[in-house]
């Protein structure tokens, strides 16, 4: 997806696929700039060996419902990298190692973890909370008609979903867990538009951006409307 000087990759964080796409649109475009969807935490964790350990302070922290989520989603994601044979975070990971081998810049533009999962702690009503185990219920019992409603019943893991499927996916998170929605996705959709538009306005030559597909499509929309309000001197 391109927009002026910007070219967005849209990638699935545990996909082969998203990986070669990475190495091959950074190396033939030589960006000056390459924006991750990572925080120096998450960067951190990505590139360093040793497994962070939490206590019970940061549980306290971040909340029970953000931590409870944060291994939730480490979980998912490791089983399908199990899957497809692919580390989680490999899209990112690539991204920024290749990003330095080409002499780009890296910007680090997603909001830090930590404020994100208290803010998911604090929007997860309990409503949304019941709809979680109802759903899995559902799609243990009733797993054809579940994800046929998700549109994950044509979902290839090795690949990256299409831009239909994906809005099908994103349109039904929103309706189902509206706070979910809110936090994960529309949020650090704008708070990365912002740090993106800055960069793109400091950089006359190509800047890539690389976030996972969900987000592709209205983080460009909160960009085009950040650009004209960015003024950097």
């Amino acid at each position: 997806m391109k927009y002026k000087n910007l070219t967005i990759i849209g990638t699935s964080h545990v996909s082969l696929q998203s990986v070669k796409e990475i190495k091959e649109t950074i190396k033939s475009l030589e960006p000056e700039a390459v924006a991750v969807e990572l925080d120096h935490v998450r960067l951190q964790s990505l590139m360093s060996k040793q497994k962070n350990k939490i206590n019970l302070q940061d549980i306290l922290k971040i909340g029970i419902t953000g931590y409870f989520f944060a291994v939730l989603g480490g979980w998912a994601q490791k089983k399908v990298g199990e899957i497809v044979r692919v580390q989680p975070g490999a899209d990112m990971k690539t991204a920024v190692v290749v990003a330095h081998k080409q002499g780009a810049q890296v910007y680090l533009v997603d909001q830090n973890i930590e404020i994100t999962l208290k803010r998911l702690s604090k929007n997860f009503k309990f409503k949304e909370k019941m709809r979680v185990f109802a759903d899995i219920f559902r799609m243990l019992f009733f797993k054809k008609s579940e994800m046929e409603k998700w549109g994950l019943d044509k979902f290839d893991l090795r690949g990256v979903p299409d831009k239909k499927l994906i809005r099908k996916m994103m349109k039904q998170l929103k309706v189902r867990y509206p706070g979910i929605y809110k936090v994960l996705i529309s949020e650090r959709n704008k708070f990365m538009a912002k740090h993106i538009a800055k960069i793109m306005k400091m950089h006359s030559g190509s800047v890539v951006a690389v976030v996972g597909a969900g987000h592709e499509e209205e983080m460009l929309e909160d960009i085009k409307k950040c650009l004209p309000k960015i003024d950097v001197v």
